[in-house]
């Protein structure tokens, strides 16, 4: 059987659809297609959600926003959209979720890491959804002793 393929995105695929990719490959320890991507991609990934998620250990470092396409859509089992609106192509026969949550472009990290704890809750539910068991992480692990 092959892996379920997951596809998240937002207008600039530089801050929540990246760190939902992030997780989502970090969470399900390989075992989900992850795919990212914006309908208008900025140049940069956001700063701030970079520096939220080296918090979690989670190196956003070498991403790059990249155009949505008909393509990874197709190929994906479940598109997640983020404030995208009607931009995002829709086709029959794939589940989708759209997901409101704050867009962290020019905010601080501390308001940034509120959208970024529920973007982990999420995609931990998401992941369940797909009948893969989330991997917990050595620094989630220590938070529940």
């Amino acid at each position: 059987m092959s892996k379920p393929a997951v596809m998240f995105v937002c207008i600039h695929n530089a801050g929540r659809s990246q760190m939902a990719a992030a997780y989502a490959r970090v969470l399900s320890g390989g075992q989900v297609e992850v795919r990212s991507a914006g309908s208008q991609p900025g140049e940069q990934i956001n700063p701030a959600a970079q520096a939220v998620m080296l918090e979690e250990g989670i190196d956003l470092g070498q991403e790059h926003p990249k155009i949505l396409t008909d393509e990874a859509v197709q190929a994906s089992d479940v598109v997640v959209t983020m404030g995208c609106g009607d931009t995002c192509p829709i086709y029959p026969g794939k589940r989708y979720e759209d997901w409101a949550l704050d867009d962290p472009a020019g905010l601080p990290p501390e308001q940034v890491r509120p959208v970024r704890d529920e973007i982990k809750r999420r995609v931990v539910e998401l992941i369940r959804s797909l009948g893969v068991m989330p991997i917990e992480t050595a620094e989630s692990a220590e938070k529940s002793l």
